[in-house]
């Protein structure tokens, strides 16, 4: 896709879209929440939501009482509506705007949490490059959480081709950095009523 600019797609997305009409729109976050606290992670842990946009998983890791919580995401807009859903909450959550190809850490990570960001990677270089800055972001002992469309999920997304994966495909990616705990394939169901096939692995670096 020449010329497509990732950054103003999704600006206009979360300016003109709410929240609960959004395909991805999930009012709890389970699978996630699972992966969460399956790594038994204590309260300090550095937990970053990767294209966490104005999702609703911050929400939920702050009443769990984690206190070290980013989020990541491409639109300024979807951050900003994220904070003004949290009101004071917001300012315990550090929040940064960035491409994720873009993004250079200054801190490990303990937990490293990406719903559906990877999948609009589609180019090898691009997916090179994500794996590379999450092995630099992510520390010894960290765990890695995916979640992509399946191979029998959507091809598209907002309109953007996107990458599908089977469990053994993914794992081929990352097993250069990562070792595999756990894959499981779920179906996720839209605002608009259609069924959504993802897959979701988790890694330890």
């Amino acid at each position: 896709m020449e010329n497509f600019n990732r950054k103003k797609h999704w600006e206009e997305i979360y300016e003109n879209k709410p929240l609960e009409s959004v395909s991805w729109y999930q009012p709890n976050p389970e699978v996630s929440l699972h992966f969460i606290h399956q790594s038994s992670l204590p309260k300090e842990a550095k937990i970053i939501d990767i294209g966490g946009g104005d999702s609703l998983l911050v929400d939920f890791l702050l009443k769990a009482g984690f206190e070290d919580i980013t989020v990541l995401d491409i639109s300024n807009a979807a951050i900003e509506r994220a904070k003004k859903r949290l009101g004071d909450q917001a300012d315990k959550v550090k929040w940064i705007v960035s491409d994720i190809l873009d993004f250079v850490p200054d801190t490990r990570y303990d937990f490293w949490h990406d719903r559906a960001t990877f999948h609009f990677l589609t180019a090898r270089e691009e997916i090179d490059r994500y794996i590379e800055i999450a092995d630099q972001a992510i520390s010894a002992q960290g765990v890695l959480v995916v979640g992509t469309f399946s191979e029998q999920g959507p091809r598209k997304c907002s309109g953007i081709e996107i990458k599908q994966y089977s469990t053994q495909s993914l794992n081929d990616l990352f097993q250069s950095y990562f070792k595999k705990i756990e894959c499981m394939t779920i179906d996720h169901s839209t605002p608009f009523d259609t069924i959504q096939n993802f897959v979701f692995c988790s890694f330890r670096k």
